[in-house]
């Protein structure tokens, strides 16, 4: 993994699965397409982060970023990998 990459980790935890990643890898993977971003950002899945009643959580750095859907996601994206 390259240390100069940012990072955006999902949780594969079963209730955050059920709460929502899969549709928030679908779309965290299309906007890296998107963006052209899919060699600039190490993005992997975790298992349980062990915030299960606050998920789909998403990290993103070192920051958590709890309720995280679709829509959430793109926002975040946007300001963490500054894309204007």
């Amino acid at each position: 993994m390259d240390p100069l990459k940012k990072e955006i980790v999902i949780c594969l935890g079963s209730s955050c699965f059920a709460r929502g990643n899969k549709s928030a890898i679908k779309a965290i993977t299309e906007f890296l397409k998107e963006h052209n971003l899919q060699n600039d950002v190490n993005f992997r899945g975790e298992r349980c982060f062990g915030m299960c009643a606050k998920g789909p959580v998403l990290k993103l750095g070192n920051v958590y970023h709890e309720n995280a859907d679709t829509e959430s996601i793109i926002l975040l994206l946007r300001d963490y990998l500054e894309i204007n």
